[in-house]
C-alpha cells in the first residue's frame, strides 16, 4: 500500500470515527426525551452500524492479521 492511500485511509478512518460518536451522542440524546421518533432512533442505529463496519474494514486493511 502506498504512504498516500495509507494517509487518506486514515484521514477516512478519523473522520468515520468522529460521525460515529456523534451519532452515538445523538442517539442517547433522542432515547431520553420521552416524545422521541423510535423510526429516526432506528435509523441512526442502522447508520452507525454500518460505519462501525466501515471502520472495521478500514483498520483491517491497515493493520492486517499476520498467521503465525
Amino acid at each position: 500500500m502506498e504512504r498516500r492511500d495509507e494517509r487518506e485511509l486514515r484521514d477516512e478512518l478519523v473522520n468515520m470515527r468522529a460521525e460515529h460518536r456523534q451519532l452515538d451522542s445523538e442517539i442517547a440524546a433522542l432515547e431520553g426525551s420521552p416524545t422521541a421518533d423510535q423510526l429516526l432512533i432506528k435509523r441512526l442505529k442502522k447508520k452507525k452500524l454500518i460505519l462501525k463496519d466501515r471502520i472495521q474494514s478500514i483498520e483491517d486493511r491497515l493493520l492486517p492479521d499476520i498467521i503465525a
